[in-house]
């Protein structure tokens, strides 16, 4: 439980810190990775995600932040980008053939467009943080053939 605190403080740190930036740096970028992404240090450490290193050296802000998503949020999918007076606005979804109006999306927005996926990204992590088991139980298919038994004489 406190861990979870621990966590949703975190993100909430950053959020402010994303809210109050003004353009994406390489340190609000290691900020992201060491406090929101999970796999992303495992696979760095791997020699897998020398990728996402080489887009921030060079400052390819949205290539890096859609190579994090792709990386610590396999099942999301970019729903919309929308530019709307002076403000990007962002949505990733896990259910992208879902109408618009019944998707439960993660959003950002801010001025600058890689800023507005990363605070999509930040609210994707939360929501799979917060996720928790279902109250319905999940029940696998059964093997073999389904038969009617039922007696219609």
């Amino acid at each position: 439980m406190l861990s979870a605190l621990k966590c949703e403080d975190d993100l909430d740190g950053l959020a402010n810190k994303l809210s109050n930036a003004t353009a994406p740096t390489p340190d609000l970028i290691d900020d992201v990775i060491v406090n929101a992404c999970t796999s992303l240090p495992v696979l760095k450490k791997a020699g897998k995600a020398t990728n996402i290193d080489r887009l921030i050296e060079v400052g390819a802000w949205c290539d890096a932040v859609l190579a994090l998503i792709e990386i610590e949020f396999p099942a999301w999918r970019i729903r919309r980008i929308v530019y709307e007076d002076g403000e990007w606005f962002c949505s990733l979804t896990r259910e992208p053939n879902l109408p618009a109006a019944i998707d439960d999306t993660a959003d950002g927005h801010h001025q600058v467009l890689p800023l507005a996926i990363l605070g999509a990204l930040l609210e994707a992590r939360r929501r799979v943080s917060d996720a928790r088991p279902p109250a319905v139980p999940q029940v696998r298919p059964a093997s073999g053939y389904p038969v009617c038994c039922d007696n219609f004489a």
